[in-house]
């Protein structure tokens, strides 16, 4: 069980704890429904009713349960954790690996690793933002409800920032610049996106990092979060990512993945507020072919 607390403040004498709940613990209703069904809202370590007032100096307390695991299958494999505490956790995920459990892939994916890590917990799966499964780096997983909760609202505010590496083919002209471009699914398909007028609204950020004979490495933000954007924004602009079988063409050096990775991740924790950063450089095989500089066609033996 996680315990969330927090001592009121002059600003919160007389008010109802409900309302410190919401706008001091960023608790949403839902959540607080839940809490107050379970007698799970404690001031000064007794449970009270949620119009309770209070006053400065007092300690309210939120009684965070366990709750029933998850549907998928614990499976063995390497998960590489750069953070954890009580509430996230920080991976780099490697590629090819997707991050959810299902149809294609029931027992080989992120979910199902960290199921194994946390077997015997009543482990739940809750990844803030999910990478594909060829995009290798950086993401941030909830250990609970709440935390999950506080970080998605995050999403797309310069509370939660996201920074990719990604080797595009060709040499991306200007070496800097925003790729505003509205992204929806394509007719006729059930994964591909395209940019298309009656899109919704997708903005992509970049700039130059190194360039090669045949390819530039790009840095590039994202300032919304539409399904595979920075893989449509640079397809459009034409220059797709190396090894892009959907949006490219695919390369050997690049088995089952395409050269993006999350190297970059700046977020305020759901919890303590603070400001953490955390950089994942991209894979040695991404500068080797910028080096190398001629594409690897699908059937050589690179």
């Amino acid at each position: 069980m996680r315990t969330l607390t927090y001592t009121a403040d002059a600003a919160d004498e007389g008010r109802a704890i409900k309302r410190i709940i919401r706008s001091k613990m960023a608790v949403s209703h839902g959540q607080l429904a839940s809490l107050k069904q379970k007698n799970a809202v404690l001031l000064d370590g007794r449970s009270v009713h949620a119009n309770e007032i209070v006053h400065a100096g007092q300690t309210i307390s939120l009684l965070l349960e366990d709750e029933a695991g998850g549907v998928a299958v614990p499976a063995e494999g390497d998960v590489n954790v750069v953070y954890e505490d009580e509430d996230i956790l920080i991976v780099d995920k490697s590629a090819p690996l997707a991050c959810m459990s299902g149809v294609q892939h029931p027992d080989d994916a992120l979910e199902n690793r960290l199921a194994w890590r946390y077997r015997g917990e009543n482990y739940v799966f809750r990844p803030v933002n999910r990478l594909d499964k060829g995009t290798s780096g950086l993401m941030a997983v909830a250990k609970h409800a709440h935390a999950q909760q506080v970080l998605q609202n995050m999403l797309h505010t310069d509370a939660y920032v996201r920074e990719y590496l990604a080797l595009a083919v060709g040499r991306v002209e200007p070496e800097s610049g925003t790729i505003d471009a509205p992204i929806g699914k394509a007719d006729g398909a059930t994964v591909r996106r395209e940019v298309r007028a009656d899109g919704k609204r997708a903005v992509t950020h970049y700039e130059t990092v190194l360039r090669g004979e045949n390819y530039t490495l790009l840095r590039v933000r994202l300032e919304t979060g539409r399904t595979h954007q920075i893989r449509v924004h640079l397809q459009h602009i034409g220059h797709p990512i190396a090894g892009d079988f959907l949006y490219g063409e695919e390369d050997a050096r690049l088995p089952g993945r395409f050269a993006l990775h999350s190297a970059r991740l700046v977020l305020t924790h759901p919890v303590t507020g603070e400001r953490m950063a955390f950089e994942s450089d991209a894979p040695r095989v991404f500068y080797d072919m910028l080096a190398a500089g001629s594409a690897a066609r699908p059937d050589s033996n690179v």
